[in-house]
């Protein structure tokens, strides 16, 4: 069986790196949003760039937290359950893959952005939980 799900440090890193890729994706899209746009800062007033920033953005303003929380889970002993890990950032990765593709199709509402907002937030509340009840209880 795979170390991803034997250990939690490992599960923690494969999250992490996963992440970090949605993150270099989402970047290189703005870029190339921008050389298309020939937009230097900001986005130039053009509503074209509304999208790719804002799935850049928002994907910067929760996933560090996010990965805070697995690590917490990861490390404050005696850990967590391993499938409490991969709740927590399967929910966050596939929450934020859902999110992008649907700001990367409209940046109105859509159902893609409503369930990567909600599965990005039930990885917050898995982590929460996971957190609170480790650092009061001692196990998950």
């Amino acid at each position: 069986m795979s170390l991803i799900f034997e250990s939690n440090f490992y599960a923690f890193g494969f999250y992490v790196a996963l992440n970090a890729l949605i993150m270099l994706v989402l970047g290189i899209l703005v870029v190339r949003a921008r050389v298309t746009t020939r937009t230097d800062i900001g986005d130039g007033g053009l509503p074209e760039m509304a999208g790719p920033l804002r799935a850049h953005g928002n994907n910067t303003e929760y996933v560090p937290m996010a990965l805070l929380l697995l690590w917490a889970l990861a490390s404050v002993p005696p850990s967590a359950s391993i499938w409490v890990m991969h709740g927590a950032g399967a929910t966050l990765t596939i929450g934020r893959i859902c999110h992008a593709l649907g700001l990367s199709q409209s940046t109105g509402p859509g159902t893609l952005r409503l369930v990567g907002t909600m599965l990005t937030w039930i990885s917050f509340i898995i982590g929460i939980v996971g957190v609170f009840y480790l650092v009061f209880f001692g196990q998950v």
